[in-house]
């Protein structure tokens, strides 16, 4: 039994579909990341989750157990906002306090100076107020706990608004882009705390981001969602390298992969010199679109064979270089990652050739799903080369 299920989630604002039908299971102790661009649905789905909204059709099950009519304070799920919402009057310690004082004291007990009169107030704060300390020990931020917010980074104001989220022992643990606020460096340390911690804790987590990065480092499963639908769930190495959908392979990978216009016919399609039968060819004739990693491009500086190509720009990165090459043939912009010798005094106006990796090459139908290509179509082999095999049989 999966630890939370969502079963044909639909939601609507005003007449606009922004969920459509969204199912997605989650596993005892898997971390998934919802990934997609600005506007796809996710934060609505982590809300209509914790029960900050309601769905229009569908279920929510946690444990088996039907909690789509549940109020929000008793589903056990713990969230983390994008911008923290701490209490700027409290301090670190009495943030993450809060969801034990409003679940463990009564609202007489929580009065300012009634409170401490109550019978065993003074014995919960006091176990309250072990609980904190733990979990700012295991978080290591015990040295913030006397600190209001204002006097904290963004990456010390994370990790208390973590703490405060896990110190309840949640059942589930929903993230809608923790790391948006922090700089570059801080967000690469921040992940790995996220991980350590859901490591530790075990707990069931949903962990949403538009960044693709974070999403391949750190989920177990990745969930893309494009306009309210979730177009393909699984692995990151799956996401990445057997994606489902043309709209997946677009969004995932940077630099962004190369799409080029080919023609299927009789099970074979068609691009340029190069051809690459289908085994389950569609019936007739139709459009269709290669694409291919930047990394899985490479070059043939003397022209001697490959795709004939002209570089349009260079981006040196350090550790690598993008050459953004336009084919002669058919002008269409071509990205290349190579290593830095490779490109070694290359220049926008050089004349190159391009290699494609032929065993590397993905084709999707017009709708956008994927077609699947015959194994041992090649590999590393130039559009010429494969012309060649084909006509000497």
């Amino acid at each position: 039994m999966s630890a939370l299920s969502l079963r044909g989630i639909t939601k609507s604002f005003a007449g606009n579909q922004i969920l459509n039908g969204v199912s997605l299971d989650i596993g005892a102790g898997e971390f998934i990341a919802l990934v997609g661009p600005s506007g796809c649905g996710k934060s609505t789905l982590l809300r209509v989750l914790a029960g900050l909204d309601h769905a229009d059709r569908g279920e929510i099950l946690i444990g088996g157990k039907d909690m789509s009519g549940v109020a929000a304070a008793d589903r056990n799920i713990a969230m983390v906002f994008q911008s923290y919402a701490l209490y700027p009057h409290l301090t670190a310690s009495e943030n993450i306090a809060v969801p034990l004082a409003m679940r463990r004291l009564s609202t007489t007990q929580r009065l300012p100076l009634i409170g401490s009169l109550m019978p065993g107030q003074r014995a919960t704060c006091a176990a309250i107020a072990r609980d904190v300390r733990e979990m700012a020990t295991s978080l290591k931020i015990e040295h913030l706990l006397d600190r209001k917010p204002g006097q904290m980074s963004g990456g010390q104001r994370q990790r208390v608004a973590l703490a405060r989220a896990m110190v309840r022992r949640p059942s589930i643990f929903l993230m809608d882009e923790p790391l948006s606020n922090l700089d570059a460096n801080l967000r690469v340390h921040a992940r790995g705390e996220i991980v350590d911690l859901h490591r530790r804790a075990g707990v069931p987590t949903l962990y949403v981001t538009h960044d693709q990065a974070e999403a391949l480092s750190m989920a177990d499963r990745v969930a893309v969602m494009m306009g309210g639908r979730l177009l393909q769930i699984a692995s990151p190495e799956v996401i990445y390298d057997d994606p489902a959908h043309i709209e997946v392979a677009r969004f995932i990978g940077q630099p962004r992969i190369n799409q080029l216009p080919a023609e299927a016919e009789d099970g074979v399609i068609s691009f340029g010199d190069l051809r690459l039968p289908l085994k389950n060819p569609p019936a007739g004739k139709m459009p269709v679109t290669l694409a291919i990693r930047p990394e899985f491009v490479s070059l043939d500086r003397n022209r001697q064979d490959g795709l004939a190509a002209r570089i349009e720009r260079v981006e040196f990165l350090g550790s690598e270089v993008i050459l953004y090459c336009r084919l002669d043939a058919i002008g269409e912009t071509v990205i290349a990652k190579v290593q830095p010798p490779e490109a070694a005094g290359l220049a926008a106006g050089d004349p190159v050739g391009l290699r494609l990796d032929t065993g590397r090459i993905m084709a999707f139908a017009e709708d956008g799903r994927r077609l699947a290509a015959r194994a041992g179509a090649g590999n590393g082999l130039a559009a010429g080369d494969i012309a060649r095999e084909r006509a000497h049989g």
